[in-house]
């Protein structure tokens, strides 16, 4: 059995790094080249709103399904599986929406603050709280048990 949670670990991680090697095949999303510049200067680029927002969100649900992987293989606990994907789900849910408010409004909010939101969305960066959330969850339930 353990042989199968290191491989859905593995998994996971590989599926993430795919989706980020893989984002200028797969993914619309003409902003790429914009933050690569790391250029304020340069010109604010064409794009498509449903074709965009379309690219965020399958993007973020190939993110989801290799995240689950991830703190499935690690915890073995179908539970905190969900409650791992409802929290990347609401951060998901919060930032998008002031994301595409700074694409709206043409970065003038602030470049740097526009690059960040942008790094929410597209990136699972949660999974970095997640992991060392449910572990120290899962060292205070072996405490409990231990002093019962």
């Amino acid at each position: 059995m353990k042989i199968l949670s290191w491989f859905l670990v593995i998994a996971g991680v590989c599926g993430l790094i795919s989706v980020r090697v893989l984002e200028n095949a797969v993914f619309y999303d003409p902003f790429l080249g914009y933050f690569h510049e790391a250029n304020k200067n340069i010109e604010f680029p064409a794009f498509e709103w449903g074709r965009l927002i379309a690219g965020h969100v399958f993007r973020f649900i190939l993110n989801l399904l290799f995240s689950c992987l991830i703190i499935y293989g690690l915890f073995k606990n179908k539970e905190w599986t969900l409650q791992g994907a409802i929290m990347i789900l609401v951060v998901f849910v919060i930032t998008l929406p002031i994301y595409l408010y700074c694409i709206y409004d043409k970065f003038e909010i602030g470049y740097l603050f526009s690059f960040y939101m942008r790094r929410f969305v597209i990136q699972p960066l949660i999974i970095l709280l997640i992991v060392p959330m449910f572990y120290y969850r899962k060292q205070m339930i072996s405490k409990e048990t231990e002093n019962r």
